[in-house]
């Protein structure tokens, strides 16, 4: 007797259900990337206690006939696809013919369409069908989710609080507006509406009509293009950051997709401008031929990969870097009017968090002689982005007063000093003497098989850090020699940061990354400290260095080294206007 047998279909797709039905946010994503694959310009999602009741989705699409209608609830039964060629040029956001069986298989489902004629209704409960009849000739689908789960009572128990089940459809729907702004957009629960896009086609709009007016605002508008990619959307000004990524949203031809290499560069490009563990909120919408990108890797489609990552990377990086620097990025500190506060809806402080790895935060030592040795120029070329400040006073020992015809400016003279200081070391970082310190005694190390090899690869990255290093036996290394800015008695620790810093990036460690980050540890080691007082002419100097700095308007861990005050803002604040 054969022990291998066929499954039924019906526990084939609750089977499946359980990749791609992991709770009331997937129900929403399959059913709403299917209305907007169908042509639809407005959708509506109405929840009933968070989805755990019912989710119904309305929209105005192309519809199904009959046959089509039946058919769809069938496991692999897709319109988008046809042939093996499709799958390398997938241009709409389903294809695996997966989720309507999948979801039809854990719940109960009324599904009612029409192509513009006589519409069809199927009910379905547990996978099994239930009815079909005739229904009205409205244009486009209604599809209703009704007790989802009921009958797998083992996922239905690991359903999150009904505020955090709202928090991720919420959060899911608000990335759909984005990456679809022409399409009209409203989310409600419980009869109460939560999201609602005009489906104007303007992304800014959206992004008003998700985060607020003040950040709109503070969002500045970016375009680049090569061969293969065009990336158009909005970044964020550096001084509008949050704790975590679920603001950096990046979507491939409107796919929303997650690929942690390229968060990784748009983290980058806001390097020294924004204080570390804080992250930008941006909205980039990639363009690329689908044939070298592959989105048939996970159930969810979210995640992706790029034929041409590393082009991308570094498109995306030096475009937000060119925005950045056009910007004059000094805070401006309005006179606002008192409002009366109303409570947060708790869904809006609960996020969807992906695991990212983390990045080792030990600091390095740094010699305070190669500091020192010379004194290091700052370059008179670099156009000044500061006005002319003139400076009156300091506060605490800490805070320069200046004014000019503008209003008042207060300059953070550590967070200043520590950027000139930081701009000098890494220049002179970057253009080194062909010089290293000699061990007295060499060091070995020894590493894993697949360390060993990461780290064997960039023997030549090492060297012209000015390590001198070899492979020295099975999986060990000999290091003979180390830079300058090394310092004695610290040698070993700092060298195996720096391998291990080198290994955990693989090939994408970046040498003026890792040279930014020692910059920024000496910068702070230089400069003035707080509670130091400082004569007018110092303060002078202070801020003529600072003028001339490549990014004067934050110190390198991202804290701002000038706030302003308008003239007209000050006459707000005494009550010398509007009266």
């Amino acid at each position: 007797m054969a022990v291998i047998k066929v499954l039924d279909e019906i526990l084939a797709n609750k089977i499946a259900a359980g990749e791609v039905v992991e709770r009331c946010s997937s129900v929403v994503k399959e059913l709403v990337e299917n209305s907007i694959d169908a042509g639809s310009t407005e959708i509506k999602v109405e929840l009933l206690e968070s989805g755990t009741k019912e989710i119904k989705v309305i929209d105005n699409g192309k519809g199904m006939s009959e046959e089509d209608a039946l058919l769809c609830f069938s496991r692999h039964a897709t319109s988008k696809i046809y042939r093996e060629e499709d799958l390398y040029r997938i241009g709409t956001l389903g294809f695996r013919g997966e989720a309507l069986a999948s979801i039809a298989a854990v719940s109960k489902i009324t599904l009612s369409t029409s192509t513009g004629e006589i519409g069809t209704v199927v009910m379905m409960e547990g996978g099994k069908l239930l009815s079909t009849a005739k229904g009205d000739s409205r244009k486009g689908t209604i599809i209703c989710v009704r007790e989802l789960f009921f009958n797998t009572p083992a996922r239905l128990k690991h359903l999150k609080s009904l505020y955090a089940e709202l928090a991720n459809i919420t959060e899911y729907m608000n990335k759909l507006a984005l990456s679809h702004p022409e399409i009209r957009f409203l989310l409600s629960n419980d009869g109460k509406e939560i999201l609602k896009t005009d489906g104007s086609g303007q992304l800014l709009k959206v992004i008003h009509y998700i985060y607020g007016a003040s950040i709109a605002k503070k969002m500045l508008e970016v375009h680049s293009s090569n061969a293969d990619y065009e990336i158009d959307g909005y970044v964020s000004l550096p001084e509008l950051h949050r704790s975590n990524r679920n603001g950096m949203i990046t979507l491939v031809n409107g796919r929303i997709v997650r690929n942690q290499e390229l968060n990784r560069y748009i983290q980058d490009a806001y390097h020294s401008y924004q204080p570390e563990n804080r992250y930008p909120i941006v909205v980039l919408n990639i363009t690329v031929d689908t044939s070298i990108v592959d989105v048939n890797i996970h159930p969810t489609k979210m995640d992706i990969k790029f034929g041409k990552q590393e082009e991308l990377n570094q498109l995306v990086y030096n475009m937000i870097k060119e925005a950045l620097k056009k910007k004059t990025l000094i805070p401006h500190i309005e006179k606002k009017e008192a409002v009366k506060e109303t409570p947060k809806k708790i869904y809006e402080e609960i996020t969807l968090s992906f695991d990212e790895v983390k990045e080792p935060e030990e600091p390095l030592m740094v010699n305070p002689d190669f500091i020192f040795e010379e004194e290091i120029e700052v370059h008179e070329d670099v156009p000044e982005k500061l006005p002319p400040l003139y400076p009156v006073g300091l506060v605490h020992g800490t805070y320069i007063i200046c004014q000019n015809e503008l209003g008042m400016y207060l300059i953070d003279q550590h967070a200043a000093k520590e950027r000139i200081n930081y701009e000098k070391v890494k220049e002179k970082l970057l253009h080194p003497k062909k010089e290293s310190i000699a061990l007295l005694f060499p060091l070995t190390l020894e590493y894993p098989t697949n360390e060993f090899v990461i780290l064997k690869e960039n023997f030549d990255l090492l060297r012209e850090m000015n390590f001198d290093i070899d492979e020295f036996g099975i999986n060990s290394v000999i290091i003979k020699a180390h830079p300058v800015w090394i310092p004695n008695e610290y040698e070993e620790d700092n060298i195996r940061k720096i391998l291990e810093t080198v290994i955990y990036r693989e090939k994408n460690f970046d040498l003026q990354l890792f040279y930014d980050h020692v910059s920024a540890t000496a910068a702070c080691k230089m400069s003035i400290k707080a509670n130091t007082n400082i004569t007018l002419e110092e303060m002078d100097n202070l801020i003529s260095d600072l003028r001339k700095c490549e990014n004067p308007f934050n110190c390198p861990h991202g804290r701002p080294t000038v706030i302003y005050y308008s003239k007209q803002d000050l006459e707000k604040m005494f009550k010398r206007s509007g009266f």
